[in-house]
C-alpha cells in the first residue's frame, strides 16, 4: 500500500490523467464526456481505470445519480503534494540566490583582476 503523497504523484505521473484534471478544473463532468477526448486511444474501461487512480489518490470524488456518474475535482487531495512541493521549491530558491550571490562577487573579482588589454599596446592605429 502506498502512502498518499506517493498515490498523488503516481496519478499525476501519467498524461491521461492530467488532462483529465485539467477538464475537470473548468467544472464538474460526468464519466463519458470526460472519456471522450481519449476514446480514440483507448477503451472506456480503461478511462474508468483512469478515474480510478485519480479517485483512490483523492484527487477527484465520484457522484452517481440514477444512471449519471459526474466527476469533480476534489482541491483537498493536492494539499499534500503542493506542500511538498512548496518545501523543496523554496530550498532550491534559496539555493539559487545564494548560487546568484556567488558567481555575482567572481564575475566582480575576475573583473577587476583582468588586465586592460588596450594599455601598453604596441600597435599603431592610426596607420
Amino acid at each position: 500500500m502506498q502512502d498518499h503523497l506517493s498515490q498523488t504523484f503516481s496519478a499525476l505521473a501519467d498524461p491521461t490523467r492530467r488532462a483529465m484534471l485539467a477538464r475537470l478544473a473548468s467544472g464538474e463532468a460526468n464519466v463519458s464526456d470526460l472519456a471522450k477526448p481519449f476514446l480514440d486511444e483507448m477503451s472506456l474501461p480503461a478511462v474508468t481505470k483512469h478515474l480510478q487512480v485519480l479517485e483512490r489518490a483523492g484527487l477527484i470524488t465520484k457522484t452517481r445519480n440514477a444512471q449519471w456518474r459526474s466527476c469533480k475535482l476534489n482541491g483537498d487531495g493536492m494539499k499534500d503534494a503542493a506542500a511538498w512541493i512548496e518545501h523543496y521549491r523554496m530550498f532550491w530558491e534559496q539555493s539559487f540566490d545564494r548560487l546568484d550571490e556567488y558567481l555575482k562577487t567572481v564575475t566582480a573579482n575576475t573583473n577587476n583582476n583582468t588586465p586592460d588589454t588596450n594599455k601598453g599596446s604596441d600597435h599603431d592605429d592610426d596607420k
